[in-house]
């Protein structure tokens, strides 16, 4: 049988669109009660909003599967890096969706050749649950140092 693993997070709203005020929680206690708003989403205000959790998802499981490959081809890294940078675009309908997510990778991995390094990682972008989720054109720019 398949292993199955569930993960969860609440959102409380309160208010119209524009006005209201919501916040984000995860049993695990990274997110609790976090603020979230239309100023936090589409503006500076402090707080998160859904795209900067994306990417920080997005971020942390291409890191992750990247590990894995170069550790399994025999490459342990000695340090990964990577930021996620999501692009939302309007739509002529009004509404907004991803439309990219740009991971930019800075790696040191002792004793791997440049060609062995693009591959992994580009097969790590391709199969990270995160990429294979979204429905967005996905870069990225990798920095063997």
């Amino acid at each position: 049988m398949a292993a199955t693993i569930h993960r969860t997070a609440s959102a409380a709203w309160r208010g119209g669109g524009k006005e209201g005020r919501g916040s984000l929680t995860t049993p695990s206690g990274a997110l609790r009660d976090t603020p979230y708003s239309f100023a936090t989403r589409f503006g500076e205000d402090r707080g998160t909003n859904p795209e900067e959790l994306i990417a920080a998802a997005h971020a942390g499981c291409f890191t992750m599967a990247l590990a894995f490959r170069l550790s399994g081809a025999g490459h342990a890294p000695e340090s990964l890096r990577t930021e996620a940078r999501v692009t939302m675009e309007q739509e002529a309908a009004g509404g907004w969706r991803i439309a990219a997510v740009a991971l930019r990778l800075c790696a040191r991995v002792p004793g791997i050749a440049e060609p062995e390094f693009r591959r992994l990682a580009e097969e790590a972008k391709a199969n990270c649950p995160v990429s294979r989720v979204l429905n967005a054109e996905i870069g990225l720019e990798a920095t063997l140092e």
